[in-house]
């Protein structure tokens, strides 16, 4: 690798480890072996390069999470089946991603001194929300997209605040049982 690939090498190591307020440029360059000049070389500051690095963990997250919803479950299975078996999965990659939706949660709150990174998050939602219902309805988000936004706006709900649940106390947290309990009773009280 280069000194730029180790740099964002170290800096998901540094988020994971330390989180976004707390590594400090010496951090980084200290686990990606490089110098200090290289952060400026390449990234002008350690925050953009601590966004970059955000921002390609966040997205290698979300290849992992299609990559765990692509299992398939049973051909015969309902659509209650898939729900669940989908959320236990989800669940399951919690344990695995911690640090990652830990620093997420961290700069929600740091948004407002920062318009980039609001936008880079804006715009990650937006791709989130039309990945999710393709995901979960295999919908083509190009046909419809309007429909595709909505569903995966429902997902991302459930997705973010089951992971804020999750970080808070893991022992307490829904399980996919508990999603798909409250699914039906809010979907039977629609139809009646």
């Amino acid at each position: 690798m280069g000194n730029r690939e180790d740099l964002l090498a170290g800096a998901k190591r540094c988020l994971i480890e330390k989180g976004y307020a707390a590594t400090t440029a010496r951090d980084v360059a200290a686990a990606a072996g490089t110098s200090l000049a290289a952060i400026g070389y390449h990234f002008r500051t350690t925050r953009a390069l601590l966004d970059q690095a955000l921002f390609e963990a966040m997205a290698e997250w979300g290849e992992e999470l299609q990559r765990t919803l692509a299992v398939e479950v049973a051909p015969d299975a309902g659509p209650e089946e898939r729900f669940e078996a989908a959320w236990t999965r989800i669940i399951e990659s919690f344990a695995r991603l911690r640090p990652l939706w830990a620093v997420q949660f961290e700069l929600i709150g740091q948004m407002d001194r920062s318009p980039e990174l609001r936008e880079a998050f804006a715009t990650a939602n937006h791709q989130a929300r039309l990945g999710l219902a393709e995901v979960f309805h295999r919908l083509d988000p190009v046909a419809d997209e309007s429909q595709a936004l909505a569903l995966g706006a429902f997902y991302q709900a459930l997705l973010g605040g089951l992971a804020a649940q999750w970080l808070v106390d893991p022992d307490r947290a829904p399980s996919a049982a508990d999603l798909t309990r409250a699914l039906r009773t809010v979907t039977a009280e629609f139809g009646s």
